[in-house]
């Protein structure tokens, strides 16, 4: 039964309102809120065809404990089960804030244990290796495979805030470079002076090359906005010259910036 001083509030209209705070207050990545909406719609159809439920403020935790073990059933981990758990806590406590529950039905629910990996990350005479000895392909890619390198290595980003990099998010005289991270949040990363050169040099030959107007700091050899699939090409082609763990990956490169930095003394926050 509906609480009376509640109007009752079915998913087909809380989901998109939902959604639409993630993408445009929350600023989430479009990635992440297509995954917000697929456990959404998953447990949305698992209620109604098991319970004939579609009114939030009648979601108890006896459908969600249902619903969790019929995603186990299916074979999924427990790391993407407690995905979905947190998507409906997020879902849950935003209801709460709208005034639409008075108490979360996930409240009692508890995340699975995992067991922790170490992550993947390339020994520094491997990557001493890579820009010491390797040699990188001639002309204009070359120098764009060499700084995608140097970038992700020394600066430990994210492949999509290196892709977002403009020209002028290089501060060459203060010697950092600025980033957008998730959400939209700004972060100042120092560089060294030999890769504030390199950058330097690098935005010098693009504009040789392909003229002042281009937006982004890295182009392919056709003169075009980078994309993800060739960037992790590129991470993949040269990590394969100089080690052979398994993961070969943009983010093993920031993984791999975080382990020689804590292992050489540094605060890793």
């Amino acid at each position: 039964m509906v609480i009376s001083f509640f109007m009752p509030l079915t998913f087909n209209i809380a989901v998109p309102r939902f959604l639409d705070y993630l993408k445009f207050q929350k600023r989430y990545s479009a990635h992440t809120v297509i995954s917000y909406s697929t456990d959404l719609d998953y447990f949305r159809g698992f209620v109604k065809e098991q319970f004939e439920e579609e009114v939030i403020q009648n979601i108890k935790a006896v459908h969600i404990r249902s619903w969790l073990a019929s995603v186990k059933e299916e074979g999924n981990s427990s790391r993407t089960i407690n995905r979905k758990i947190s998507t409906l806590k997020s879902f849950f406590k935003y209801q709460i804030r709208q005034q639409e529950i008075n108490v979360s039905p996930v409240a009692t629910i508890h995340t699975q244990k995992i067991s922790k990996r170490l992550p993947q990350y390339v020994e520094k005479q491997h990557m001493d290796t890579l820009f010491s000895h390797v040699e990188f392909a001639e002309g204009f890619e070359g120098e764009t495979e060499k700084l995608v390198m140097a970038l992700l290595y020394n600066t430990g980003m994210r492949q999509a805030e290196l892709l977002s990099l403009q020209d002028q998010s290089l501060d060459a005289g203060n010697g950092f470079i600025k980033v957008y991270g998730k959400g939209s949040k700004e972060r100042i990363i120092p560089l060294s002076n030999e890769l504030v050169q390199t950058v330097k040099a690098y935005i010098q030959l693009k504009k040789q090359l392909f003229g002042v107007s281009v937006e982004r700091l890295l182009l392919s050899k056709k003169g075009l906005a980078l994309q993800p699939k060739m960037v992790y090409t590129i991470v993949r082609k040269y990590l394969s010259m100089v080690t052979t763990i398994d993961k070969k990956s943009p983010h093993v490169l920031r993984h791999t910036f975080a382990t020689h930095l804590t292992g050489n003394g540094a605060d890793l926050n």
